[in-house]
């Protein structure tokens, strides 16, 4: 019913761009949050960048300066522009989405979303 799709990976190199999309579809959802995670080879999945429908943001650490996260038109759609690409940065990146789902007026859930990931690869 409620499904992300990103897009947008590739191979770069270090001190390359690349600009990743997301796009939320479905019906009887609402969105309380969009943000970015990324997993690299053995290591654990991290949150890279979150947006709010009110448009604060926040990122981690490593990314501050290079990573911008936006909301397109219309809103369901998110991106993520990636600047000053670095070989740390190689991951799969993930879409994720905490939503709100009211199919019906009786029923209304918290879901959290996860797209397929798409594969950014920086070559040094």
């Amino acid at each position: 019913q409620v499904q992300l799709v990103e897009s947008g990976g590739g191979l770069v190199q270090t001190g390359g761009s690349l600009r990743l999309s997301c796009v939320a579809s479905g019906r009887a959802f609402s969105i309380n949050v969009m943000d970015w995670y990324r997993q690299a080879p053995g290591k654990e999945r991290e949150l890279v960048a979150a947006l709010t429908s009110d448009g604060s943001t926040n990122y981690a650490d490593s990314v501050k300066g290079r990573f911008t996260i936006s909301r397109g038109s219309p809103k369901n759609t998110m991106y993520l522009q990636m600047n000053s690409l670095t070989p740390e940065d190689t991951a799969v990146y993930y879409c994720h989405g905490a939503l709100t789902w009211s199919p019906v007026v009786e029923l209304s859930r918290r879901l959290e979303v996860w797209g397929q990931g798409t594969l950014v690869t920086v070559s040094s």
